[in-house]
């Protein structure tokens, strides 16, 4: 009799303004129920009633009453919706689509669905992978939630859903883009290219390389210098700044790198044949002359100029490091004149490793983990390949390269796409100096290393440390590499300046640079600038491939992974990270990452204290694991939907006298 009674209404209305409310994000969970948190320290919960109105990561404003002597959150208003589009898997619902969307915190949402004008709804089968788009919510006003799909992904059992479901999740091409019927030189007609056939360039690559972008030469002078030339492929010399090309080609940033394949970012028969240095075949090419001191220290004579090179030889890391390491090579036996070259590369090689060593930053040796597939795209083998004296060798040349671009860019225009990193953040500076240097005794201040040589002082003084915990403490305070049109330090490297053009095939930053330094040989202003929103866009491109290469990467180590709880294999593995939930430790023999929860440490939470500040994990205030340390643990749990590793340590904590004792006493009781 009171349901229609307005006056009911207007009272219960005016005890709802009169309510506090609180502005919060929606952590779900798998139980139904859910939390509203307001910030670090304060959250709310949420039953499983009023969670049918939200979902994981939605921001809301919600109502904060007291329901049985404990105060609750009901979501009351949507401020920013968390799901918009998404990737997720069709679900059959007493015959009609709905849409589960790929998310742990999502996967038990069942999401009624609809396809999209000109999609045919009985395309659609249960498990099928699809793009879906959140067009109804409780919280708008809407009847319940309500999806439409847009794209089907791939099928339920495809072998290759790990690829396609991730680019498609990232909104990134899975393909390379088409061609044009015939390629044509565009230069500016002023530009003369140099005949440098005649140089016998070296190209050292993978061996499955295809697009060799560039190549190298080195003699040694009668005073021990070096005089070092870099040839670039030159795609520029095809693509100019207003053709379609040169569109597709910044929409999409860089060659888009995943575990068992890539997606080029320009078409496949420029990138891997029309300007890959192909031994004995006649290149466009960008090149650099500098001379490099005995010492390792780069001259002033860089030069640039356009030319016409041949690659001389094609190498391959693996037989060129086991010539200079072994001093030879089953596979590989060069002539004397191409033998010479690689000497003097490598000698310059040393030379600049050691001035980098002395006087900037060299990052510590870590091995890059590659997926070897079948044909079936079956993981056959995960490898740790660490870099070698060849792979060194090339890095050393491209390092260079990119100094020279960088002064050169910097003294022609004052601007170019560069590399920079601007060291410790500005508030963590004094906790820095706190940590490494509290007694004083050290040459480390809050003023000095917050210069370049102060940071890089720093650093080198991090990689000498027996132990890497200040060093991943520090890492962890540190600002993130950038990309800007702005000459500025990389503190990262211990280099007043740093800009690529040494990728043009694979980064469009580097065709820009380029474009520029072809207009600094003509003596003419660019034809293209580096504006300031490339480096915004190159970053988020970068992201964004950086995200897919780890989803892929997680899914194949699920696959691979799935059998090692049962067997109770027992890996190495390397804390990176720790929160207040645990620690997160990467797998030394294959790099897989997994979470080590609290409760598999110390399953006492009282004992326990996993410090996110300080990176470390004490148990009954001892310290147990800090950052950048090594403990032996087995898997867990490999969950392959949410394609996650769970392991703790083997490494067993004994229980308190009153824990044995409570143990012991549930132990007599079960039995």
């Amino acid at each position: 009799m009171f349901q229609d009674n307005p006056l009911l209404a207007q009272l219960k209305q005016q005890i709802q303004e009169n309510l506090p409310k609180k502005e919060g994000t929606i952590k779900a969970t798998e139980k139904g129920f859910g939390f509203l948190e307001v910030d670090s320290k304060t959250s709310f919960f949420i039953p499983p009633p009023y969670m049918k109105k939200c979902l994981h990561g939605d921001k809301v404003k919600a109502i904060i009453r007291t329901e049985n002597e404990r105060e609750v959150a009901e979501p009351e208003e949507l401020l920013e919706q968390n799901l918009t589009r998404f990737i997720g898997r069709v679900k059959m619902f007493k015959g009609k689509l709905n849409v589960t969307p790929d998310h742990p915190q999502l996967k038990k949402q069942s999401l009624k669905a609809k396809v999209k004008k000109g999609l045919n709804p009985n395309d659609f089968a249960e498990g099928d992978w699809v793009v879906a788009h959140l067009i109804g919510h409780p919280l708008k006003g809407d009847n319940g939630f309500f999806v439409e799909i847009s794209q089907k992904v791939t099928n339920a059992d495809d072998k290759i859903a790990p690829w396609w479901v991730t680019l498609a999740q990232n909104d990134l091409p899975n393909s390379e883009p088409a061609g044009i019927d015939n390629w044509e030189i565009k230069d500016d007609a002023d530009l003369e290219r140099v005949d440098m056939t005649h140089v016998p360039f070296v190209t050292i690559d993978g061996e499955s390389t295809k697009d060799m972008d560039d190549a190298l030469y080195a003699k040694k002078l009668d005073n021990g210098d070096f005089a070092l030339t870099i040839a670039i492929a030159d795609p520029t010399a095809y693509i100019t700044p207003d053709s379609e090309m040169d569109k597709v080609a910044r929409e999409r940033g860089f060659t888009i790198y995943l575990p068992g394949r890539n997606i080029p970012m320009l078409p496949r028969d420029l990138a891997d044949e029309l300007c890959s240095l192909m031994q004995d075949e006649i290149r466009p090419a960008l090149c650099c002359t500098v001379t490099v001191s005995k010492d390792g220290v780069i001259g002033d004579d860089i030069n640039f100029f356009a030319a016409h090179i041949k690659s001389h030889a094609r190498l391959a890391y693996d037989h060129v490091s086991d010539w200079l390491e072994n001093g030879e090579s089953t596979a590989w036996q060069p002539s004397e004149e191409i033998a010479q070259i690689v000497r003097d590369l490598y000698q310059f090689s040393l030379a600049r490793a050691d001035w980098r060593e002395t006087n900037a930053v060299v990052f510590p040796d870590r091995p890059d983990y590659r997926f070897e597939l079948s044909e079936d795209n079956d993981v056959i083998a995960i490898h740790a390949d660490m870099r070698r004296s060849a792979n060194r060798l090339v890095e050393e040349a491209m390092i260079t390269a990119n100094i020279c671009a960088g002064k050169t860019l910097q003294a022609s225009f004052g601007s170019g796409v560069f590399n920079h990193h601007a060291g410790i953040k500005p508030e963590k500076v004094a906790e820095v100096i706190e940590m490494v240097n509290p007694n004083g005794e050290l040459p480390f201040t809050a003023e000095s290393i917050v210069t370049l040589e102060g940071f890089a002082a720093l650093r080198r003084w991090l990689g000498a440390q027996e132990s890497s915990y200040f060093d991943n403490r520090i890492r962890k305070m540190q600002t993130y590499s950038e990309i800007g049109n702005q000459p500025l330090p990389h503190f990262a490297m211990g280099l007043d300046i740093y800009a690529t053009w040494t990728s043009p095939i694979r980064k469009y930053g580097d065709m820009i640079n380029h474009r520029m330094l072809k207009a600094h040989i003509l003596g003419k202003e660019p034809e293209q600038l580096a504006d300031e929103t490339v480096g915004e866009e190159l970053a988020l491109h970068r992201k964004h491939h950086n995200m897919a290469e780890r989803s892929v990467s997680d899914w194949l180590y699920a696959r691979t992974l799935a059998e090692e709880p049962a067997k109770a294999t027992k890996f190495n593995a390397e804390i990176f990270d720790i929160n207040r939930a645990g620690m997160r430790v990467r797998l030394v023999e294959n790099g897989a990452a997994a979470f080590v929860p609290s409760s598999l440490i110390m399953d006492n939470k009282e004992r326990i204290e996993c410090n996110a500040d300080n990176g470390t994990v004490s148990i009954d205030k001892q310290i147990e694991f800090r950052l950048g340390d090594t403990l032996e643990v087995v898997l867990a749990d490999v969950n392959q939907e949410n394609r996650s590793l769970v392991a703790k340590p083997t490494r067993v904590f004994a229980a308190l006298e009153s824990d044995a004792k409570q143990e012991a006493q549930t132990q007599a009781s079960a039995e």
